[in-house]
């Protein structure tokens, strides 16, 4: 059995919120907020990558 890879998310606000994407099979609401350093942030639920517009290749 393989894990699949978390999602990447391209996004142009750098205060976004993450519910797992999967209805009642989702998790918490959680607010995250991508640093101008980093450029991206990880959900600490369930891995997902958000990534700031522009910044992909950072």
């Amino acid at each position: 059995m393989t894990t699949q890879a978390p999602e990447t998310k391209i996004v142009e606000k750098s205060k976004i919120a993450c519910d797992g994407g999967e209805g009642a099979l989702g998790h918490p609401r959680v607010w995250l907020h991508i640093s101008e350093e980093d450029g991206y942030v990880e959900c600490p639920y369930c891995d997902a990558k958000y990534v700031l517009k522009g910044r992909e290749a950072a």
